[in-house]
């Protein structure tokens, strides 16, 4: 996944104690505008946590908005490859359920605090800076597309009818992960983000029961 901002060189490093601080330089920066927003995050914040020279985020990133880009695609592969075990896997309603259910049991654990890494940044930087938009939009659709194929397989089996609208149900659960972690981040309380994802599965749940009163009624 490649996100870059526009007219911002981003360097990869050469050697490895230059990809260990490159590294450490991006984790410091994604923890921060995670919990302080990017525009709460400046570069002397950067330096201090992740103990560098402002001369070696400059290096590698060029500058914030460089490293706002980088942020955004470490972010969006750091959650896709934390869940990967079970998006490979998201070819049944109770995948489905698991894979939701667990986001929920995190949201309990920090008491619903920040919300989705993601989600966060497409709230502040969607409407203000045009190719972190495009670089948060690149992260959400790698992650619906990861649930399509789930449900792409599901299809294929016959558990989804053949004229199923997979693109659909993937981003109408997408948006209600979404929205339900909001609704959480604000009430401190994850009830809102499993309400709305049980709704969209049950829902998914009802089509597949369809399909197979349908399979059962052609026999």
């Amino acid at each position: 996944m490649q996100t870059r901002s526009v007219g911002t060189r981003v360097k990869a490093a050469s050697t490895e104690g230059g990809r260990r601080t490159r590294d450490r330089i991006l984790r410091a920066a994604a923890e921060l505008m995670f919990k302080q927003g990017v525009a709460g995050t400046s570069i002397p914040d950067v330096q201090r946590r992740a103990q560098v020279s402002a001369s070696q985020i400059y290096h590698y990133f060029g500058d914030k908005k460089g490293l706002t880009a980088a942020v955004i695609e470490y972010q969006s592969t750091v959650k896709l490859e934390q869940q990967r075990p079970l998006l490979d896997r998201l070819d049944s309603i109770d995948a489905l359920r698991e894979w939701c259910e667990r986001a929920a049991v995190r949201l309990d654990a920090v008491h619903c605090a920040g919300g989705c890494e993601i989600g966060s940044l497409a709230s502040e930087l969607s409407d203000i800076d045009p190719s972190a938009r495009l670089g948060l939009a690149t992260g959400f659709a790698a992650w619906q597309a990861a649930i399509e194929s789930g449900l792409a397989r599901m299809r294929e089996r016959g558990d989804l009818g053949a004229d199923e609208d997979v693109p659909a149900l993937a981003v109408t659960l997408l948006a209600a992960i979404q929205g339900g972690m909001l609704l959480s981040q604000v009430s401190q309380d994850a009830t809102p983000y499993r309400r709305a994802v049980n709704v969209v599965i049950d829902h998914i749940a009802d089509r597949v029961a369809a399909a197979q009163a349908s399979r059962s009624t052609d026999r």
